[in-house]
């Protein structure tokens, strides 16, 4: 997977990182991929909505340790 751009969200809370995404992919192109790292734990469902709302795909999740990773594809 070729990351375009990465977003450290570490140590924000909802809703910080769902904004931070947002101006980031909207400074990306269509296609390009944003990779987000927070330790929020209700980030995955947040981010689970952000793209069902947006349109943006969210093409992958992991949690590594208290790490919760998103990576989003820019609609």
């Amino acid at each position: 997977m070729n990351i375009d751009k990465e977003l450290d969200a570490r140590g924000l809370n909802c809703p910080l990182p769902i904004l931070k995404a947002k101006k980031a992919l909207a400074e990306m192109t269509s296609g390009q991929l944003l990779r987000v790292v927070s330790t929020d734990a209700g980030s995955a469902r947040d981010f689970q909505a952000f793209a069902r709302q947006t349109g943006n795909d969210l093409i992958d999740q992991q949690t590594l340790g208290n790490e919760f990773i998103h990576v989003l594809k820019r609609r």
